[in-house]
């Protein structure tokens, strides 16, 4: 099964969501590290990367005010 990478963008808790989908981690991390990089002022922003395998999902990275973590 093909795993694919999901950057995730979210302004507000529980609001829309912004997300973008490739084939290849690294390009995923690019778009993760430039919305950290342009969001990390807002407190209510999360940032999120994720690999997704089939119905499995799982994140890799996660930003919030609080910092990164890496669940």
């Amino acid at each position: 099964m093909e795993t694919r990478y999901f950057a995730r963008l979210r302004f507000v808790v529980n609001g829309p969501v912004v997300e973008g989908k490739w084939a290849l981690v690294s390009s995923a991390r690019d778009r993760y590290t430039e919305w950290v990089g342009i969001y990390s002022k807002d407190p209510e922003v999360v940032v999120c990367l994720i690999g997704k395998t089939g119905d499995q999902g799982r994140a890799l990275r996660m930003w919030t005010a609080q910092g990164e973590s890496t669940p």
